[in-house]
This record gives structure tokens, C-alpha cells and sequence, in this order.
């Protein structure tokens, strides 16, 4: 077998990670259409990027910084929601993910990326009906409250985008990968990943049932701390945060990505005696 692509030291891997590769389903499990987007902004030390750290009770890299994102739902491209959607089409969405008739159709990847977004850290990529960008939960109580009771399934983002009285910045999220879990996990997702520029005051949230740590930090600081073992990551948020390490500021590197072309990754998992290795086809 030839040498890996990449390999992370045992210690820079979440918890039970290099187990799952050694132990997988006698039979792979179908992977789940998910989305993550990854939040950008500007600060004072030059672009930086949102990483959440999942709880260790979780079921999926626990202990793991990640990018917010989750499932899609089917409740994601709802009438009310589509209703509230500025700047993004579902016919232009299918082109870009190149899913003419996929299930879910393709711009429920974007709006569950946004969903994910506001439920794991408060921050709704989207304006309010002056222009303005709506507060960030951290900042505002009625905010976190609407956020609070679509977590809870009082409420879909539907309504929650109408109590707030915001609609979603659609033409400002831009596609940016697609992984597929690799085959020994016994939970495996088929995931696009996006990305979107807020606000450099923009401040996260943390639910401790999902999230333990939010922390906002330059691209070139995430590969340091990998590197020394703070920030546990799997192989997609690296591989994205390295790509995001050749961009200044959020603005270039959303044009950047705009002009990209995306192409599926399904990676193969292997064990070496430092870590676990990935191999991609070229």
C-alpha cells in the first residue's frame, strides 16, 4: 500500500478515532447528507476562523474542534424558508453542487449550513429588514430565546427567521468542499462544506450540549496549535483550514473559492506507527 498523504499523530486525534479505524463495520454504513460552514472574519492579527469543540459525550469525534454543521434536515428547504432567501436560487444552488435532482434537493445543504451556523453559535449569516446584521445570541437575550426554541423544535427556522425579522444572506456563502466519511466509521456523513464572512465583533455562543470551546483564530495559529497538540482535528477541517492558510482576508478568500472547482473527497483510512494516515485518489 503506498505511504499516506497525510498522517496526524495519536495525540493530535480525537478521542476513540484511531480505535473506529481499527475496529470498522463489518458492512459500510450509508453516509447522511450534512453541511458545515466555516465562519470567517476579519480581525487584528489578519482573517480568521470559528472552531467549535465538541463535547466529549458526543457520538461523532468527540473532543474534536470542528466547524459548525450538522444533518440536513427536511425541514431545511421549506416554503418559509425559501420565502426568506436572498441571493441564492435553487436552480444556481443545484449547478454549483451539481445535484440536478438530488434528495435533498441542493440548496438545503446551504440553508442547513446556515441553520447549523445559528444553532450551535448564535450567529445567523443574514440581514435584518434595515440592511443591518442581526445581533449575535451571545449579545442579545431575544435572540439567544428564538435560537433557544428552534434548538428545542418549539419553532422551524422558518419561523425563527420571522420572529427575528431577518431574511439569509444567500449570495454571501460559497462553496468550498465535499468529503465523505471514510468507510470504517460507524457513522458517516456525506458533508458540503461552505463558508461566509460576519461581522469582526461577531461573537459565538457555546451550548455545553454540543459544544464545549468556541474559539475564533487566524488559519496559520489552528495549524500551530495542531501541531502541538491543543486543537484535536480530523483530516476535512485541516485539509480546509490549510487551503484558508493562503488567504489574508475573508473577502479574498471567498472570491478565491468562488472561482474554484470542488470535487468530491472519499478518503481511505490507515494505520501507521505514529497515526492514522489518509490516502486520496487523485
Amino acid at each position: 500500500m503506498p505511504d499516506p498523504d497525510f498522517v496526524i499523530p495519536f495525540e493530535n486525534l480525537p478521542e476513540s478515532f484511531a480505535e473506529s479505524v481499527q475496529q470498522p463495520p463489518a458492512e459500510p454504513v450509508a453516509p447522511r447528507p450534512a453541511a458545515t460552514i466555516v465562519l470567517l472574519r476579519d480581525g487584528a492579527a489578519g482573517m480568521e476562523l470559528l472552531l467549535m469543540r465538541r463535547n466529549r459525550r458526543a457520538g461523532f469525534v468527540p473532543g474534536a474542534y470542528v466547524f459548525p454543521g450538522g444533518r440536513v434536515d427536511g425541514s431545511d428547504s421549506t416554503d418559509d424558508v425559501l420565502a426568506r432567501v436572498d441571493d441564492l436560487s435553487a436552480g444556481r444552488a443545484a449547478r454549483r453542487l451539481e445535484l440536478s435532482d438530488g434528495d435533498p434537493p441542493a440548496i438545503s445543504y446551504y440553508l442547513a449550513a446556515l441553520r447549523e451556523a445559528f444553532e450551535e453559535t448564535g450567529i445567523l449569516v443574514g440581514v435584518r429588514e434595515d440592511g443591518s446584521a442581526p445581533a449575535p445570541a451571545a449579545e442579545d437575550e431575544r435572540v439567544d430565546a428564538v435560537r433557544n426554541d428552534l434548538m428545542q423544535d418549539v419553532i422551524s427556522f422558518g419561523e425563527a427567521l420571522t420572529r427575528m425579522g431577518c431574511r439569509l444572506a444567500g449570495g454571501a456563502v460559497e462553496y468550498i468542499a465535499h468529503w465523505i466519511t471514510p468507510e470504517p466509521e460507524p457513522r458517516r456523513y456525506d458533508t458540503r462544506f461552505f463558508a461566509a464572512k460576519v461581522a469582526r465583533e461577531a461573537t459565538a455562543i457555546v451550548d455545553p450540549r454540543e459544544m464545549t470551546d468556541a474559539l475564533w483564530v487566524t488559519p496559520a495559529e489552528a495549524l500551530r496549535r495542531l501541531d502541538q497538540g491543543e486543537l484535536p482535528m480530523v483530516f476535512p477541517t485541516i485539509k480546509t483550514i490549510e487551503q484558508l492558510a493562503g488567504y489574508g482576508a475573508a473577502d479574498e478568500a471567498l472570491a478565491g473559492f468562488a472561482e474554484a472547482s470542488v470535487r468530491t473527497i472519499l478518503p481511505t483510512l490507515v494505520i501507521t506507527p505514529t497515526g492514522v494516515g489518509l490516502q486520496i485518489d487523485d
